[in-house]
């Protein structure tokens, strides 16, 4: 016996053929829609998977610290390229050296940078090869010259530093000459530090003096 076709709530009557086709048509794309996105959702979760394995399993800790600086070593390579004698600061250990090199455009300078100690702040010992009078007031910004003070057996410049701002954060500074160079002690430092880093330089600049003495006469 024939059965008779199924009424659709929706429409009142019985389906064509061609609603039905276009019915199962539509279940079709959205069971492989539903079947992409749980696929999509799969393949999503195993990537966490694999993210979160690398993550722990790659070891964690301090990066490695930077080799110190060898002022000594730098200062001998320096001497032998520029073919003249270079300043080497006898500070306190406990001083780090962020850099050591020729610096400068119109005028180079053997530089080395320290790090005293946190609440010391930066302290530079730069030696001026051939310096001009003028070269001390470039490098910081234009401070004059206030006064003098003897540290070491040398006679210094003292420079005055109004508004550290203007001139890189330097607060303090000292300059002397050194033979042909001129020797700059500067940064963002206290008074004792500056006057201890130019102590250490001291007995050089004295030998420095001394042997161009010797040439020029």
């Amino acid at each position: 016996m024939a059965q008779n076709p199924r009424i659709v709530a929706e429409l009142g009557r019985p389906e064509t053929p061609d609603e039905t086709a276009d019915r199962k048509a539509e279940s079709s794309r959205v069971y492989r829609a539903s079947q992409n996105t749980r696929n999509l959702i799969a393949a999503l979760l195993v990537t966490l998977a694999v993210v979160a394995v690398i993550i722990f399993a790659v070891p964690r800790g301090e990066p490695p610290q930077a080799e110190p600086i060898d002022v000594a070593a730098v200062a001998q390579q320096i001497e032998r390229a520029e073919g003249r004698a270079v300043i080497v600061p006898a500070v306190p250990e406990e001083w780090i050296v962020n850099r050591a090199s020729i610096e400068g455009d119109s005028t180079s300078a053997w530089t080395i940078v320290y790090v005293p100690d946190e609440k010391a702040g930066f302290l530079r010992i730069a030696q001026g090869f051939d310096a001009d009078p003028a070269w001390t007031t470039r490098v910081l910004s234009g401070a004059a010259v206030d006064g003098t003070v003897t540290i070491g057996g040398v006679e210094w410049d003292r420079y005055d530093i109004p508004d550290p701002s203007k001139t890189g954060n330097i607060s303090a500074a000292l300059s002397t000459q050194a033979g042909e160079d001129v020797v700059l002690v500067y940064g963002s430092t206290d008074q004792d530090t500056l006057e201890l880093a130019a102590a250490s330089v001291a007995d050089q600049v004295i030998a420095l003096r001394d042997a161009f003495s010797e040439e020029t006469q």
